[in-house]
């Protein structure tokens, strides 16, 4: 009998349940299609360092569901009580037919499980089909070849849902239960009658508390934008994001209370139509969640500054990506190796072979452990030199003190790099950038990472920047850095290299080290390949004969770069979906549901405005705006707050992701956003409509 009433009070209550069987199907198909990558990658043909990539972000991701996993099961668990919430008078009347409190328990537990079987099959299968999109995805980020691409179901994926899944249906279960047991008969059937106290404010109290969260977060602001530099450790951060929270929770609590007697001094605005009406709705819906609606609005900012950050970062990467590879080859060596050095904080000593080595160039060496040069083409080979008699220190001269104060944390004792214009400009030309040309008392600045780039210009600004390079004066060329490199990178690190004339008296002795650009002389990717291994492969013959002569060169190939960009452009991107989606279901929900509760208590006063004459017309364009003000308001804030929060998040990034990368990725955002917060507000819109229209 139990089982019959459970499975028919599931049916009548069905639009009920259809914000919390929406929020269920979407979190069991998230949950599946995240943790279902791996069974789609052995179809893709990458390389293995590629496929080494996607297993740690796989790794990742399964880290990240734990997280994800709690953030559902909190929101299952209130959204179920919700529900519960909903039929006390039911469950009052069953208590007044002699059923006790474990039989209701019962029922309770049943419905339980059918919404959560219906509802996880559903999200499963929903979740199987999005998951070959998600291949898809993951497959154009990684490039790869998807000759044998196939529809794929992962079992383990599935088996990994269905027990997160049971264990937080276990948690909701043991919450019910102990709900249920507190229960009293005249509690029950007096539920519909009672309200939320809602204690009336002092608007003047209000306005000043207003006024002062608007002030916090206005300074909040200015320190993550205009004054980012002095926030360069965690104890300067913490200050303007606790600000943050706090006067989002202090706008919020003040809102109601003044808001209201401002439009009430608005005569014609308070007294049209059904305004008065949805102003009280929505004044206390805030005043009674005050706590909620601020944390829904720091989710939403959270959804929003991750995804559009991490959009940003993606385009920027993929952007300079192509400008930063421009051919397929760089090695560099130690030039003049000591017989020892510091390196990674402990002394290296060196052996008397590799000091030998460090005085020739990379192609001799290449040359004496058996590499067919051959394989190579478009060679270009230069030395970079270094001093400590020309550091950052003697570079920002007179403007040290006031460098220093703004970035404290450089180390000013940083040799500059120095290369001749004729060896740069061989460089430039094979990688096709911008050439320079220098009088014989000149000299150029090269950087192009943007926060770095700052800091120098403010030295070059006046003009007077002379520096003394071998024994000789030389002056800026230009009052600001100059854009190049000489190293290939995912992006734009270049801190800075100064160019002086090819008649600059630099000596062999202040040689810092060799730098060697080429390209592969092949035809084919099967050649270009085979190359690539004699590089990178530890089995490679030449690999081998260097180590076995106890010498290293350093170095990258434009594919290895490519592949180490896209990985972690990938990783990033796909957690910050996975966070995303999942914050903006959890804020959607609560605010869907949090309404629901509301059209349910509030439905005697809807049927008051039908009795005073209010059509169905003005009832359901009363109810539309209360629900667009409800679920807008957070989210109005969350936006205020990500214009400034990316702005930090992209400085913060500087050299990784540019302003200019903003556009589309604010606009998929949007998209993002859109569809899911549109589906719930649409959902709690329709569902509160049948609430407000069922019979007394």
């Amino acid at each position: 009998m139990l089982f019959k009433l459970s499975w028919n009070n599931m049916k009548k209550s069905i639009k009920d349940y259809s914000i919390y069987f929406l929020t269920l199907v979407l979190g069991v198909a998230i949950f599946y299609m995240f943790n279902s990558i791996d069974s789609q990658q052995a179809m893709l043909q990458v390389s293995q360092s590629q496929r080494e990539i996607i297993k740690l972000m796989i790794s990742m991701l399964g880290f990240v569901s734990v997280f994800v996993a709690v953030i559902l099961g909190l929101l299952i668990v209130y959204a179920n009580n919700f529900l519960i919430n909903r039929r006390k008078k039911e469950f009052g009347i069953y208590m007044s037919l002699g059923m006790g409190r474990r039989q209701i328990s019962k029922i309770i537990l049943m419905e339980t499980i059918f919404v959560g079987i219906i509802s996880l099959v559903i999200g499963i299968v929903v979740g199987v089909f999005a998951s070959q999109f998600m291949s898809v995805l993951v497959a154009k980020m990684f490039e790869a070849d998807m000759s044998e691409f196939q529809f794929v179901f992962s079992s383990d994926a599935c088996i990994k849902t269905c027990i997160y899944f049971a264990v937080m249906y276990v948690a909701v279960m043991i919450f019910n239960t102990f709900t249920v047991s507190k229960y009293k008969l005249i509690n029950l059937l007096n539920a519909q009658k009672k309200n939320e106290k809602v204690k009336i404010k002092n608007p003047f109290l209000c306005i000043l508390v207003f006024l002062l969260a608007i002030t916090m977060l206005g300074y909040a602001y200015w320190k993550v934008t205009a004054d980012v530099n002095s926030l360069n450790t965690a104890d300067k951060l913490l200050p303007p994001i606790l600000m943050g929270i706090v006067s989002t929770v202090l706008i919020f609590w003040s809102l109601s209370g003044f808001i209201i007697q401002i439009v009430q001094k608005m005569k014609n605005t308070y007294l049209k139509g059904t305004n008065m009406f949805v102003l009280r709705q929505i004044n206390n819906k805030i005043n009674t969640m005050v706590a909620s609606m601020s944390v829904i609005c720091l989710m939403l900012f959270m959804t929003i500054s991750i995804l559009s950050s991490s959009l940003a970062l993606r385009n920027t990467m993929g952007r300079e990506l192509v400008e930063m590879t421009p051919v397929d080859l760089n090695l560099y060596k130690t030039a003049n190796l000591p017989e020892s050095y510091m390196k990674y904080g402990r002394e290296v000593k060196t052996t008397e072979a590799q000091r030998e080595d460090s005085r020739h160039s990379i192609k001799e060496t290449l040359k004496n452990n058996g590499l067919d040069m051959n394989v190579l083409k478009d060679i270009v080979e230069i030395p970079i030199y270094a001093s400590k008699n020309l550091t950052w220190n003697d570079f920002f001269g007179s403007k040290l003190e006031k460098v220093k104060a703004k970035f404290p944390m450089l180390a000013y004792d940083t040799a500059e790099e120095i290369v001749k214009i004729s060896d740069y400009n061989k460089i430039a030309k094979l990688y096709g950038i911008d050439q320079y040309e220098l009088k014989d008392d000149e000299y150029i600045i090269l950087c192009d990472f943007t926060s770095m780039e700052e800091v120098r210009n403010e030295a070059l600004a006046d003009g007077n920047n002379s520096l003394t390079i071998a024994g000789k004066q030389y002056k800026s060329k230009y009052n600001e850095c100059k854009s190049g490199f000489i190293l290939m990178s995912t992006s734009h690190t270049n801190t800075g290299i100064i160019l002086v004339p090819d008649n600059c008296p630099l000596t062999d002795d202040m040689k810092e080290m060799f730098l060697l650009v080429a390209n592969y002389n092949a035809s084919t990717d099967e050649e270009r390949e085979k190359i690539e291994d004699m590089f990178t492969s530890g089995d490679s013959g030449f690999i081998q004969n260097l180590a076995n002569n106890g010498l290293e060169i350093d170095g990258f190939t434009k594919t290895s770069l490519i592949e180490a960009s896209v990985g972690i452009a990938a990783i990033v991107t796909f957690i910050a979906i996975y966070l995303g989606v999942i914050f903006l279901i959890a804020s959607s929900a609560i605010l869907a549901l949090k309404q629901l509760t509301d059209s349910s208590d509030n439905k005697q006063r809807y049927t008051i405005l039908r009795k005073i004459g209010c059509d169905e017309k003005m009832i359901n364009k009363a109810l539309f705006r209360q629900i667009g003000i409800f679920f807008g308001v957070p989210l109005v804030l969350a936006i205020i707050h990500s214009i400034f929060g990316i702005q930090f998040a992209i400085k913060f990034m500087s050299g990784l992701a540019s302003e200019k990368d903003l556009l589309p990725s604010a606009v998929a955002t949007v998209v993002i956003i859109g569809v899911i917060y549109g589906a719930y507000f649409l959902a709690t819109y329709f569902g509160s409509k049948n609430i407000i229209k069922e019979e007394e």
